[in-house]
């Protein structure tokens, strides 16, 4: 699974990527390296209500309502909240923030394991994962959707093992607690590359 490094990573380069000119800095990039990782926080919930991770945070009705709310301060209120309380900018940084939380941190995880994505309404966990190609013998051929899925996947039946929650139910005094950093080759190349692109994005700036 995506580690909270490469949350982060993926976070940075849609940071690099978006966020204006007279937005970029500091403190503005800290903001969406923060909401790319804000999802992984229901792993600490996790203990205590069984398959929340990778469903209290991990779903599409967050950045559905935060979108909403982000378009009515910009677009309906007469003046904007963010814009008042933060400057010209907020409403943009707002705007990437959300990218970086629907992006890097739910989407990353839906890619890879799965995420509950209309939880709380329906449980059940989705994955976006298969093939796509073109055959010289089959022609067009696709995994991505299955006519006939597996079991459904719910909060009762699935959990993800973490640091905070390796396994369901109580742990025992001697269990073995694994932080990932980098789990596999592309991990490393992202969080690699998302260091040098926002380093070299400061560098232009000053």
């Amino acid at each position: 699974m995506p580690s909270t490094l490469v949350h982060l990573a993926l976070g940075g380069l849609l940071a690099a990527a978006l966020l204006r000119e007279s937005a970029f800095g500091r403190r503005a990039v800290g903001v969406a390296l923060l909401a790319a990782v804000l999802p992984d926080l229901d792993s600490f919930v996790s203990p205590v209500l069984a398959g929340a991770h990778r469903s209290l945070g991990h779903n599409v009705l967050i950045p559905i309502a935060l979108a909403g709310v982000l378009a009515y301060d910009a677009r309906v209120r007469e003046r904007s909240w963010l814009r008042g309380r933060w400057g010209d900018a907020a409403p943009h940084v707002a705007w990437v923030a959300l990218v970086g939380f629907a992006v890097a941190g739910v989407g990353l995880d839906y890619v890879a394991n799965g995420v509950n994505l209309f939880w709380p309404v329906h449980d059940q966990f989705y994955t976006l994962n298969g093939r796509a190609g073109l055959s010289n013998q089959r022609g067009f051929f696709q995994t991505f959707v299955e006519l006939t899925p597996e079991t459904a996947r719910t909060t009762e039946n699935l959990h993800y093992a973490t640091g905070v929650d390796p396994s369901p139910g109580d742990e025992p005094e001697n269990v073995e607690r694994v932080f990932p950093l980098v789990w596999a080759g592309w991990q490393l190349l992202l969080v690699a590359t998302s260091a040098a692109v926002l380093a070299a994005r400061f560098v232009r700036r000053e």
